[in-house]
């Protein structure tokens, strides 16, 4: 009985700490989505995305499309393109790890 106590325990303790990692980690990918949303990519220049403080009035208010919050098609139109917007996958503005983060940042604070 007492070995199975002193399991949960440690099972318990690594439990935690791999969630205070992972926590770190997700909060490192929004910190360099933001980034590359606002500075590299110069989504903001085009874009509302309350989140990042952006104001841009030319492409589509990404707060207010469904569509920002999946994360396939938000990668898709970033990687290709459409209309004006370039494709950044394509021209090899980003690559496919920056088209990911900025991907997986937006689809995650969209309508937030």
């Amino acid at each position: 009985m007492v070995w199975i106590l002193k399991f949960l325990n440690v099972s318990l303790i690594i439990l935690f700490f791999v969630s205070i990692a992972s926590s770190h980690s997700w909060g490192d990918a929004i910190k360099q989505g933001m980034q590359i949303f606002n500075e590299k990519a110069g989504c903001a220049a085009c874009h509302v995305l309350k989140h990042a403080g952006s104001k841009g009035n030319i492409g589509p208010n990404l707060d207010y499309s469904k569509d920002s919050q999946n994360v396939a098609y938000v990668k898709d139109m970033v990687k290709n393109g459409l209309g004006v917007m370039p494709a950044f996958g394509e021209d090899g503005i980003l690559t496919p790890e920056e088209i990911d983060a900025v991907s997986n940042y937006v689809a995650k604070v969209a309508g937030k």
